[in-house]
Order: structure tokens, then C-alpha cells, then sequence
């Protein structure tokens, strides 16, 4: 199979092996010409960074980088990262690597453009109108795990380093105007990488694949997603040079992502204070409560996942695929409860009081609330 595509959904992406090659004519596209790259701390020296910035120099865009990135990144992160872009004179950010690099890139590009504080654009109603559009940086995405989706997102996860309080922060214009997936790039990581940032994936698409919100091409885009983790996670874990496993799987992200348009739910609400508080791996931390919240959602979902089960070749409908979770998560040698995340029970309620105030609260299918929240965290204990 020829896994490779021109896509403009949804945004202008050039995917397939090798494309990385391309990335002079993808800031060319995108109007720089002394862009910044930004990745985090973990990918600075790897190979692929260097070469990658080979490939800035050859083509005249210098090899300036930014990389005091944290695994979640922060508004300290943010304001250095600003600073060095101004520093530098840069036009562009080239965000590089998997949620955290993406995700800082994004909000470099956005946040060099703005008077006030970050956290004036959270993701509520429409505080993303106070901000300044005209100066906003163009951004060419370069994911280098294929879990988070952040490459095609509208939004960037950003954690208050007083409050440990995760903020999703929105704007229209933080959607990279190109994306390069190229799997190559993601061949070298480690095994525990591949399987959090592939769950996180799964997460994405059975949130929004669950969301009560209406959303037709979401909710298509989910259940093809959720096809696509199946039957490629495994083997992108258990051969890493499976270049095919790897497309497939580096589709599923953007995938994810872009049906999560329709929603998120209780895993990403409890997952996001987790990672606050303790700095876990966000995709593992998604795939540890997810049993525990598809059995609280059964009642809501139970009826769509029979369908779902059906198309993914998952006999026993509902049960059957809640099952079928499980095993997933142990094969991939996840932890099987929230208790080895090193999550303590003497902090449960004051992360049940964080969830609630998470946005991704109102994409779940039943409500939620402070107790039915610290429940959820106790069953994975």
C-alpha cells in the first residue's frame, strides 16, 4: 500500500515517509523565512532534531531552536520560548515533536503577538476574541509521536506552575497552516512512548466517539480511528521499524484530533489533574481510567458501542469491547490502576475539585460531578 497523500482537512497536511525533506518548501508555504524551531528538552540532540535543522540550514532558514520545554509545559516555558523568538528575530515556528514540543510551538507563535497574560485566551466561551489575530506567527507542525493530534489542533495544553491547574488554551489561528507526517520520525521511540502516546489516540477517538455532542464526520472519524489503533498499535510496539504500523498510526492521532472536535469526557477530565499534580505521561494516564469510565459511561454508550464492536471485529458487543480495553492496556504493559501512577489517596478530592473545572467535562455523556468524579478516581485506585 502507497501510504502517502496531499490532505487539506484540516489543514493542509503532506504525509508519508520521508516528506520531512519538504519542510523548506512547507515554510515557504507558510510565508518564513527565520523560523524557530521548538521541541522539547528529551529531543534536542536526537538525530531527527539535528537533521532536521540540517535541512533548515541547507535551505537558507538558519537552524535556530528552542527546546526548555518541559514534558508539560508551562507559562515559564512559554515566556522564555517567547523571549527567544523576539530575541532572534524570527517570522515562523516550526513545532516539533509530541504534545508538549507542538503544543509550546503553537502557543510560542500565538503568544508573541499578545499584551496580556496566557491565561486571558483560556478555552471558555469566547475569550479567544480578546486576543491580537494580526500577529499571530505562522506555524508549520512536525509531529514526532503520533498520539496527541496537536499537528491539526486549534488549541495547546498549558499547565499554571502555581495552581498545577492544566488550561487548554484556544484560537483559530494556532491551527498549523502546514503539517508534515513523516513515521520515519517516529521509529525511534521508546516502546512505553509508542503505547501512552498510541492510547492517547484511542482516548481522543472513543471520547468523541461517546460524546453525546452532534457531529456526523466526527463521529466517523472516531470509529475509523479507533480501527486503525487496533489493528496497528500492536505492531508498531512490537516491531518500532514497522513503517507501515507507524502511517497508520500516526494517522490515527490526526484523527483523534479532529473528531475531538465533537467532545472529550471524564478520562480527559481526570487525566489532565493527574498530570498537573504528579507530571505523569499524558496518554498513559488516559489509558488507566479509561476502563473505569466507559463501565461509568455504559449506560449512555452502551447502545453505539455494540456498533462500534461490530465494525472493529470486537465479538460481545459492549462488554466485549470494555474487555477488549483492558487487554489492550495490558499488552501494552500500562499501568492497571491509578495507585502504580503513584497517585495518593489522601488527594483525590482536591483532584475531583480540580476535574470538574476541566472543559472536558461538557463532552461527557452523563454529568459530572465532584462525588461521581472522586468515585471515578477511587475505582482506579
Amino acid at each position: 500500500m502507497n501510504l502517502v497523500g496531499n490532505w487539506s482537512y484540516p489543514t493542509t497536511m503532506k504525509f508519508g515517509a520521508g516528506r520531512i525533506a519538504e519542510l523548506p518548501d512547507a515554510c515557504a508555504a507558510a510565508g518564513m523565512k527565520r523560523p524557530l524551531l521548538v521541541t522539547d528538552k528529551g529531543l534536542a540532540d536526537l538525530p531527527i532534531t539535528q537533521s532536521t535543522l540540517d535541512i533548515m540550514e541547507a535551505a537558507g532558514l538558519g537552524r535556530a531552536i528552542f527546546a526548555d520545554v518541559d514534558p508539560n509545559p508551562n507559562e515559564k516555558n512559554l515566556d522564555a520560548g517567547v523571549a527567544a523568538f523576539k530575541a532572534g528575530g524570527h517570522d515562523g515556528v516550526i513545532a516539533f515533536g509530541g504534545g508538549s514540543g507542538l503544543d509550546l510551538g503553537k502557543m510560542v507563535a500565538f503568544m508573541c503577538a499578545q499584551t496580556r497574560p496566557v491565561w486571558d485566551f483560556e478555552d471558555v466561551g469566547d475569550w479567544w476574541t480578546r486576543a491580537n489575530s494580526d500577529g499571530i506567527a505562522p506555524i508549520v507542525a512536525v509531529p514526532t509521536t503520533a498520539g496527541t493530534g496537536s499537528e491539526v489542533g486549534r488549541a495547546s495544553v498549558i499547565t499554571n506552575s502555581e495552581t498545577h491547574v492544566k488550561k487548554i488554551i484556544f484560537h483559530p489561528k494556532v491551527l498549523p497552516e502546514v503539517v508534515i507526517c513523516d513515521p520515519e520520525l517516529t521509529v525511534g521511540m521508546p516502546s512505553f512512548i509508542t503505547a501512552g502516546t498510541g492510547l492517547d489516540a484511542f482516548a481522543h477517538c472513543v471520547e468523541a466517539y461517546s460524546s453525546p455532542h452532534y457531529h456526523p464526520m466526527s463521529q466517523g472519524i472516531a470509529l475509523e480511528g479507533m480501527r486503525l489503533v487496533k489493528d496497528y498499535l500492536p505492531r508498531a510496539y512490537d516491531s518500532p521499524d514497522d513503517i507501515e504500523a507507524r502511517a497508520h498510526m500516526m494517522s490515527a492521532a490526526a484523527m483523534g484530533a479532529t473528531a475531538f472536535q465533537k467532545g472529550l469526557g471524564a478520562i480527559h477530565a481526570l487525566s489532565h489533574p493527574v498530570g498537573a499534580v504528579y507530571n505523569t505521561h499524558h496518554g498513559t494516564t488516559n489509558a488507566v481510567f479509561m476502563p473505569v469510565v466507559l463501565e461509568f459511561n455504559a449506560p449512555a454508550i452502551a447502545d453505539r458501542f455494540e456498533a462500534a464492536a461490530g465494525y472493529l471485529g470486537i465479538s460481545g458487543g459492549f462488554d466485549g469491547f470494555r474487555a477488549y480495553v483492558q487487554e489492550l492496556n495490558n499488552s501494552l504493559a500500562i499501568p492497571r490502576s491509578a495507585a502504580e501512577l503513584g497517585i495518593e489517596e489522601s488527594r483525590i478530592d482536591e483532584m475531583a475539585n480540580m476535574a470538574i473545572h476541566d472543559p472536558s467535562c461538557g463532552g461527557n455523556p452523563i454529568e459530572l460531578t465532584v462525588k461521581n468524579l472522586g468515585q471515578l478516581y477511587r475505582d482506579a485506585m
